[in-house]
């Protein structure tokens, strides 16, 4: 994404052409950026040669999988749904992780089914429920067990999963307990200590931590895990002046520490992969003049993109078309679902715009369509891929008549 005589390209695609063409607010994302991150993620951590199973969680879109599988990437589900489309876009089941803190008995009997790598257990009576579907087929099945390093990452509390007072993962405790009970389980098989300790980390330092908390596991139990999954969690730039995660220093840790421990490590990346592809492309309905503000009134809302309302969290707002008149007053970018809450953003100073203006959220390629819904009975948002000044629909707008 970038500037052109003013004018905002994706690629090769002038957005205002494209709010012409197709109805506001609607998904854009850039397959040239899509494929970069995933060759700078590789990069980062070539020395390691990790199993990257991409968070599906992030983004689901059949489209988009099938390219991040077409690059050898796996998938870390969550749920039979993300399994399904894991499985249609084309990822080999082998490369497939089943996460989450409650998988039910027919999402477990699904995932056996399937035979993917690894379902990661969250608690004991998961891993009794795994063992007892496994007993009734006559299996034995791999998973891992997710420790809980009570880890503060110092990311957004609603984001952050490695404490002691999140729901995820199992106490270092029982972590070990569990071992030792299920170690010659006959029809279990636990090749993995799984961890994640949160989403939009910037510092190497809770991973460090991390890894100082798995190795020790590791030397108080002496277990043989065939497997390390780190989970993902890395950050990325919102605004210009956040600060960058330092990858040499975190692959650095990682190196130290498969000199000690022969395992595979698996990362679970999402944000990193597809965070800064997307951006969420919306025209202004009205402007309103409030005493010491102006609200600019779009035709994107909370229920297109949820995480400034559910996080508090922060994306630029950029012009399709710059200009240079700066009108010196608050904005506030908002939306029209009767929720205080459906804002987006707030300015001290902006340019000057008018009505029907085209205008781009930015880095909403994680955790955007997915969260998007039909909050007032309003119609999720299209989804558009980018190569070059090709277009693409990868999903379409919904009907209204049909959700009626």
């Amino acid at each position: 994404m970038e500037y052109r005589n003013n004018n905002l390209y994706v690629e090769k695609v002038n957005t205002n052409f494209l709010s012409k063409k197709i109805k506001t607010p609607f998904y854009c994302y850039s397959l040239s950026k899509l494929k970069n991150n995933i060759k700078e993620f590789k990069k980062n951590f070539y020395e390691i040669n990790p199993l990257i199973c991409f968070s599906v969680k992030s983004n689901n879109n059949l489209n988009i999988l099938r390219i991040i599988g077409r690059f050898g990437l796996g998938a870390d589900v969550v749920s039979k749904g993300e399994l399904l489309r894991a499985l249609k876009a084309g990822i080999n089941p082998n490369k497939i992780v089943f996460s989450g803190v409650g998988k039910t008995l027919d999402e477990i009997n699904f995932a056996l089914q399937k035979k993917i790598l690894l379902i990661n257990a969250e608690s004991e009576n998961e891993v009794r429920n795994i063992e007892s579907i496994a007993k009734k087929k006559n299996k034995k099945v791999n998973i891992g067990l997710r420790l809980n390093p009570n880890i503060d990452a110092q990311t957004l509390k609603k984001i952050s999963t490695g404490r002691n007072k999140d729901k995820f993962g199992i106490s270092e405790k029982d972590f070990i307990r569990l071992l030792k009970k299920y170690n010659n389980s006959q029809n279990l098989n636990i090749k993995c200590l799984s961890v994640h300790i949160g989403s939009q980390i910037l510092d190497y330092k809770p991973y460090l931590k991390m890894m100082n908390v798995i190795d020790g596991i590791i030397k108080k139990t002496n277990f043989k895990f065939e497997y390390i999954d780190l989970g993902g969690g890395m950050g990325i730039e919102y605004n210009k002046n956040s600060k960058k995660l330092n990858y040499k220093k975190y692959r650095l840790i990682i190196k130290k520490f498969l000199r000690r421990h022969k395992v595979k490590i698996i990362f679970e990346p999402g944000r990193s992969i597809v965070g800064n592809t997307g951006i969420l492309i919306s025209k202004v309905i009205y402007l309103k003049s409030s005493g010491n503000k102006n609200f600019v009134i779009m035709d994107a809302a909370m229920n297109d993109f949820m995480r400034p309302a559910l996080y508090g969290s922060k994306h630029q707002i950029v012009p399709a078309k710059k200009n240079r008149t700066i009108i010196k007053k608050i904005h506030d970018f908002v939306g029209p679902i009767c929720e205080t809450t459906d804002i987006f953003l707030s300015m001290p100073s902006y340019q000057k715009i008018k009505e029907n203006d085209t205008m781009a959220i930015c880095d909403v390629g994680a955790y955007g369509i997915v969260l998007a819904s039909n909050y007032n009975l309003r119609t999720k948002p299209a989804e558009i891929l980018i190569n070059k000044s090709n277009i693409k629909i990868i999903s379409k707008k919904e009907n209204l008549k049909k959700i009626i």
